[in-house]
């Protein structure tokens, strides 16, 4: 007996100890990139004449992983990643929608995966450059881990993914900006470094235009998204204080100014996400959010979709700034097969600063 209890102890030492030396591992080699990370800069982009009209699209394709048929053990469902099989169904589903819309102008896509084990290690992002040749990409990592080791019994892994701008022009500038907060060690070697990529394009009147993508945070609590929303703020603020257009899109991981979803709230069955409204005065003077009320754009993972009985809400759509106008917007109805989220797509204007006279869409 003593024996047996003697290798029992040393057995749970060497389990604590290889537990230390992995976090240890993943202490030292944890993505921590600058605040401002330089993605690509060109010394001969495209100038884009004002005023003009552009179109972009923002979809968060759920790094083709999160189809009709998942639900996902984070969110309190039972899977960790879908089949290879529903996988590449998702993936073909994604790709001959992005064909579809291969003349917007810029195309803004949150959770590609590049290297993971959860999409069997297809770079997904090479994948969609094939098919849109006339865009150029330019991506950013907010989910770089070497291992995630939950669920125990059947661990996530290896996870490389981030955002990605399609775009028909070549910018000047396209920085990587890193929002700040985090949650506590060592729970955040293995969480999503949360981020938004902005790409500068220079304008006739000498300007620019910004085009971002943004993935803000979902399961915190609300205490990361007030962080982030504000170091956005203040970002947008002093860019329009230049003279320089915005067009903000992406997966806000919030409902917009003016949308109260309760119900979702009340049936989504989340222990640590709750669907709150951006406040109305979030930003001072003529910003617009460009919103389609009539179609949902998120859907609740606990259990795979079921229309009419799945809780959805909306949480992806666009922010301009003054001089930019939303002239239309459309969120597509996909029916979520291909990702828990679904597309939205914006037409806006570049008005002349201070010769705004386009009406502008009606709030949310």
């Amino acid at each position: 007996m003593k024996k047996i209890l003697k290798i029992l102890v040393y057995f749970l030492l060497l389990l604590v100890v290889a537990f230390g030396v992995f976090l240890l591992y993943a202490t030292l080699t944890d993505y921590d990139p600058p605040e401002v990370e330089v993605v690509y800069r060109s010394q001969s982009p495209d100038t884009l004449t004002v005023p003009d009209t552009f179109s972009v699209m923002t979809w968060n394709i759920g790094y083709c992983g999160l189809g009709k048929e998942m639900d996902f053990f984070y969110d309190g469902g039972k899977q960790v990643r879908a089949s290879r099989e529903n996988t590449l169904k998702y993936l073909k589903g994604v790709k001959d929608f992005l064909s579809s819309v291969d003349t917007l102008d810029f195309l803004l896509l949150e959770e590609v995966d590049f290297h993971s084990k959860r999409t069997y290690y297809i770079n997904e992002l090479d994948t969609f450059r094939r098919i849109l040749p006339r865009h150029r990409a330019f991506s950013a990592l907010n989910y770089n881990v070497a291992f995630v080791p939950v669920p125990p019994t059947e661990p996530m892994g290896k996870v490389r993914s981030g955002l990605v701008i399609f775009s028909r022009y070549e910018p000047s500038l396209v920085e990587r900006r890193d929002f700040p907060g985090s949650y506590d060690w060592p729970t955040r070697l293995f969480m999503l470094d949360r981020c938004f990529l902005a790409a500068h394009f220079p304008l006739s009147d000498g300007h620019e235009l910004l085009v971002i993508v943004t993935h803000n945070s979902a399961f915190d609590g609300g205490r990361l998204k007030k962080k982030e929303m504000a170091y956005l703020k203040e970002y947008l603020l002093e860019e329009a204080g230049k003279g320089n257009r915005i067009v903000v899109g992406g997966d806000w991981n919030q409902n917009p100014p003016g949308y109260e979803d309760k119900a979702f709230n009340e049936r989504s069955g989340y222990s640590n996400f709750l669907a709150m409204s951006i406040p109305q005065d979030y930003l001072p003077g003529v910003w617009h959010w460009a919103v389609d009320t009539t179609v949902k754009t998120n859907r609740a993972n606990l259990t795979p979709y079921v229309p009419g009985e799945t809780p959805t809400t909306i949480l992806d759509f666009f922010l301009l700034s003054p001089a930019t106008t939303p002239l239309h917007v459309r969120g597509i109805d996909l029916g979520f097969r291909y990702s828990d989220h679904q597309p939205v797509m914006l037409t806006f204007s570049c008005d002349t600063l201070g010769g705004n006279t386009v009406p502008s869409m009606p709030s949310p």
